[in-house]
């Protein structure tokens, strides 16, 4: 794809994935990656398949809620490149469960690695991005930032954060006259392993949830998502839906305002297993 050749960019949750598809096609386009995920394995993964096509790459174990350990890697990557151009916030993991069955500790978890963690990669690299004097941001919602539904208040609350947070991030640069670039990415149903790796609350299936997702609610790979979100990021867009369902789905919302909260709650009763 046309645009990222010689760019440095960063993906988190890169072991696996929309995070390993995105780093493949970047490698593919010309850029130099830094790629970080806490599966060591994926990420080594991901690593070789990038070394086989040419594409200079630094690999590192990295827990997305660790703050100081973001910012010394933010600097790391400085260092090891002379820049960095773009950062995708990309990591992220799941949680099913009503909120009156959930634990503190449960919600707490999805909060700091699916919307902490975009904070602390957005301001571990931000002085990078404005310094490099061609940046970009990336943050990784989900259909799940454009509206709510049972079972996934966790995620839900996580993904509406990050929704906010990067859209007032993308107005705040432009007020600034910064040249970095911003974006939220809302992937529908992706065809990943975030649903088989994801937590429930007590008395829940979690076998049976990720199974009843993969078979009707994943429709997109990965592959076909990072070109999706590549096109956006080179064409600057604001937003970028992934996948026929997340596009729909967001019609629907638009159409019926509140409204849709009566239909999702039919449709989920239904297709998920309580």
């Amino acid at each position: 794809m046309e645009g990222f050749a010689g760019k440095v960019a960063v993906v988190t949750g890169a072991g696996s994935g929309i995070g390993q598809a995105l780093a493949i096609e970047l490698g593919r386009s010309g850029a130099k990656l830094a790629i970080c995920d806490v599966d060591t394995e994926g990420l080594a993964a991901t690593e070789e398949r990038l070394k086989a096509i040419g594409a200079p790459v630094k690999a590192d174990r990295l827990d997305v809620t660790e703050r100081e350990a973001f910012l010394l890697y933010a600097d790391a990557v400085k260092e090891h490149y002379g820049t960095v151009n773009q950062i995708y916030n990309n990591a992220g993991i799941a949680f099913t469960g009503d909120v009156e069955i959930s634990e503190f500790k449960d919600i707490e978890r999805v909060m700091d690695v699916d919307y902490w963690g975009v904070v602390n990669g957005t301001k571990a690299f931000l002085p990078h991005l404005i310094a490099s004097g061609d940046g970009h941001v990336i943050n990784v919602s989900s259909v799940f930032g454009l509206f709510s539904v049972p079972g996934q208040a966790a995620y839900n609350s996580a993904k509406f954060a990050v929704r906010g947070f990067t859209e007032a991030l993308r107005q705040e640069m432009a007020i600034a006259k910064h040249p970095v670039k911003v974006t939220t990415v809302h992937p529908g149903g992706i065809k990943t392993a975030i649903a088989r790796n994801a937590t429930a609350a007590e008395g829940l299936d979690a076998k049976e949830l990720a199974e009843a997702f993969d078979k009707k609610l994943a429709n997109t790979t990965p592959q076909r998502a990072a070109v999706i979100i590549l096109d956006g990021v080179r064409k600057n867009k604001a937003r970028v839906l992934v996948g026929p369902d997340a596009k729909i789905l967001d019609v629907i919302v638009r159409i019926t305002g509140s409204g849709y909260q009566r239909l999702f709650s039919a449709v989920a009763a239904k297709a998920m297993p309580r």
